[in-house]
């Protein structure tokens, strides 16, 4: 028999769950109206046929090119994440001159407003231009000064815009998880004679691993919704969130429904494949 609270909590629950994936589920749904659907309820018919007009294309944007550009920086973005959140929490272990500036410089940019670190990393290469031109014209090399464009890019100010919103995730990640580390299985390794490398590979990396897909996982992710931080730093391209924002104003189809129903198809895939990827690196962990 269920306590008296029981009921009134569960209410509580639903409405929250309601409150949060509302939206989400009703994008979902109405991306599946017929060819006479609009952007409201009710229904008229249901059909793919706004996802067969999102391949299409929707207006000058190209949709495709957006895509491959987001899972593109995505993907880097979420190995250097795992690789330097990996180093950073080795590092860490051990107390060394200047951790505490590193440490609070790099969490930092939690606290500070997205939109300032996205003017702060374009004006910065703004800046690098600038330099690059005076050196070139000083030296006279006509050619490459007027072949030069920018240093700012996809995977230059743009991957440092994203990096700047992950990587403390990551690092947080792994310093709780390394605070908890047993450091008597490193011991047990070298006194059977493993060496550093070894001992990280076959016996450190099993038992963190799982914690390393939930940061790869957080990297991607939050790179593959990020707008605020690639709005100023991007350079003359955009990836999907920047294009799905500016088509906001122009669509008026339920095209863009489908589109938001696919990018959030994508960001739930990751989930379950790193979830996936955690039990099976458990039961090898278990296994042993």
């Amino acid at each position: 028999m269920k306590q008296r609270g029981f009921w009134p909590l569960a209410v509580v629950f639903a409405l929250y769950v309601l409150f949060l994936y509302g939206p989400v589920i009703t994008i979902f749904v109405l991306s599946f109206q017929g060819p006479e659907g609009g952007l409201t309820f009710p229904m008229r018919g249901a059909s793919l046929h706004w996802y067969h007009e999102l391949f299409k294309g929707l207006g000058v944007v190209d949709i495709g090119a957006a895509i491959q550009r987001s899972l593109g920086l995505g993907l880097v973005v979420m190995v250097l994440t795992v690789l330097l959140s990996l180093m950073a929490g080795l590092a860490f272990r051990k107390g060394f001159k200047g951790s505490g500036v590193l440490f609070y410089s790099a969490v930092a940019s939690l606290i500070m407003p997205s939109i300032i670190i996205s003017l702060g990393i374009g004006l910065q290469f703004r800046l690098f231009d600038t330099g690059i031109k005076a050196v070139l014209e000083q030296l006279q090399w006509q050619d490459t000064l007027e072949a030069y464009t920018t240093l700012m890019g996809l995977y230059t100010s743009g991957l440092g815009a994203h990096l700047t919103w992950t990587l403390p995730f990551g690092m947080l990640i792994m310093f709780a998880v390394f605070n908890r580390f047993n450091p008597a299985y490193e011991e047990a390794a070298r006194d059977l004679g493993a060496t550093p490398w070894q001992t990280l590979r076959h016996v450190v990396l099993p038992l963190v691993g799982p914690s390393l897909v939930g940061v790869g996982m957080f990297g991607f992710t939050l790179s593959w919704d990020e707008i605020a931080r690639s709005s100023q730093a991007i350079g003359d391209v955009n990836t999907l969130p920047l294009e799905l924002q500016g088509l906001t104003t122009t669509v008026t189809t339920p095209s863009i429904y489908a589109l938001g129903s696919m990018t959030t198809m994508v960001s739930l895939l990751v989930i379950v494949v790193a979830l996936a990827g955690v039990a099976v690196m458990r039961r090898r962990t278990g296994s042993r």
